[in-house]
């Protein structure tokens, strides 16, 4: 008896994948649900387990491929193959329980893209990492355990392994060179990457973008956070960010201002009733923008566990295309890297985008006198096609407004 592994169904807005890394080989035993190969679309890394036990019998395309919706990838067949996958159980006894393994007996070749990017950067011998995993792969904790063990090694080879191990410094993530004065090298862009540049060209291209900025006193929301966020962790188990405050009161904003909150398809405009925010994270494979839906039904805390889950998902490379669709407005936070005034890009079909920048001590005149406020600037890029210059200017105010007196946000006035 024989199973087909396939494509699985991608969205209508993913017109194909890159298929990126086999895990196993032809003839390999495989188990059910273990991951078989890794394809790759302009939005997320899919994984594609096994659908049954067996032995993965033939390949039918190799890495580097081109792939459709439903395209056959390979074949299983019932039976056993000639090296059978380590189970779990074999690999916990082979592996030390603090510190990772001279050996390791898990499979090294079924690594999720977080891994792959970590073993990538810092030069890792994966046969040397300890596998706790299930199926014996191995896992992000692994390798920064594994980093840590090496990190105390080199610094005291003669010691004892400290109680608290010194960090790991990060290495460099840029590929090694070749050692010349004028090295180069040449590196295919990644699908994300690839689309992302296509979508920022067509954001200019299609589109009247402007900016206009402003500024915000973020004293307030600072003073809500040192008094309740002890309270909010233990009553909501969430942590009480800016972000929330700031998804709280675009949404109030776009109420008040529909086209904000439209879309332009051809000749028409589309003014959505529901409001879906995307929150720009970072991951291992770049920036992307998960969406928050509802985000007008959803509380203080549950927009922070919205976007803690994103981060977690981004981070582990497990967003998957639902997360990611969709949208009809988007935050972006700069600040958290230090940015302090920026011009976001507009996020097509979406016609605005609210930038977020870092928080700086700053002289500010009030009442006629000098005071030092914890001040943030804002930057609103839309399309001027659907949106005028004052529509756009009164809705940043208002986002400002609301900032600046989150009690409206709770009063809903």
């Amino acid at each position: 008896m024989s199973t087909e592994v396939v494509v699985p169904t991608l969205p209508e807005s993913v017109a194909d994948a890159l298929l990126v890394t086999w895990h196993k080989k032809a003839g390999d035993t495989i188990l059910k649900d273990e991951n078989l190969v890794d394809l790759e679309t302009d939005k997320v890394v899919l994984e594609v387990p096994a659908l049954a036990d067996g032995v993965l019998a033939e390949i039918f395309e190799p890495e580097g491929s081109t792939v459709l919706s439903g395209q056959l990838l390979a074949r299983i067949e019932a039976g056993t193959g000639a090296a059978p996958s380590p189970t779990a159980a074999s690999v916990t006894e082979a592996t030390s329980t603090e510190l990772p393994a001279e050996k390791n007996s898990g499979s090294t070749a079924a690594l999720s893209p977080a891994v792959r990017k970590l073993v990538a950067e810092h030069g890792l011998d994966t046969d040397k990492i300890a596998a706790t995993g299930k199926g014996g792969r191995i896992t992000k904790t692994d390798v920064l355990n594994y980093m840590k063990f090496q990190e105390s090694a080199v610094s005291a080879p003669a010691a004892a392994p400290s109680s608290t191990p010194t960090k790991a410094a990060p290495a460099a993530a840029a590929p090694t060179l070749p050692t010349s004065d004028r090295a180069e090298q040449r590196v295919p862009m990644t699908r994300l990457r690839a689309k992302v540049a296509e979508r920022l060209i067509q954001a200019q291209q299609t589109t009247a973008m402007l900016t206009t900025f402003n500024e915000v006193n973020m004293q307030p929301i600072m003073d809500i956070r040192t008094k309740y966020k002890d309270k909010f962790v233990k009553t909501h188990d969430a942590k009480l960010g800016f972000m929330s405050f700031f998804v709280k009161a675009a949404v109030e904003s776009l109420k008040l201002f529909p086209s904000v909150n439209a879309s332009v398809d051809g000749q028409d405009i589309i003014y959505h009733g529901y409001y879906d925010i995307g929150i720009a994270v970072s991951s291992p494979r770049g920036l992307v923008v998960p969406v928050l839906r509802d985000s007008d039904l959803k509380s203080f805390a549950g927009i922070e566990s919205g976007i803690a889950g994103f981060g977690q998902k981004a981070r582990d490379g497990k967003l998957g295309l639902d997360d990611l669709t969709g949208g009809t407005f988007t935050i972006t936070n700069g600040g958290i890297f230090g940015s302090m005034m920026s011009t976001p890009i507009l996020n097509p079909p979406q016609s605005a985008i609210l930038g977020m920048h870092a928080i700086n001590q700053r002289v500010m005149v009030e009442n006629g006198e000098m005071v030092i406020r914890p001040m943030m600037y804002l930057a609103l890029s839309y399309d001027h096609r659907i949106i005028d210059g004052k529509e756009a200017v009164s809705f940043l105010v208002t986002i400002k407004d609301f900032l600046e007196d989150p009690a409206r946000l709770l009063l809903n006035v």
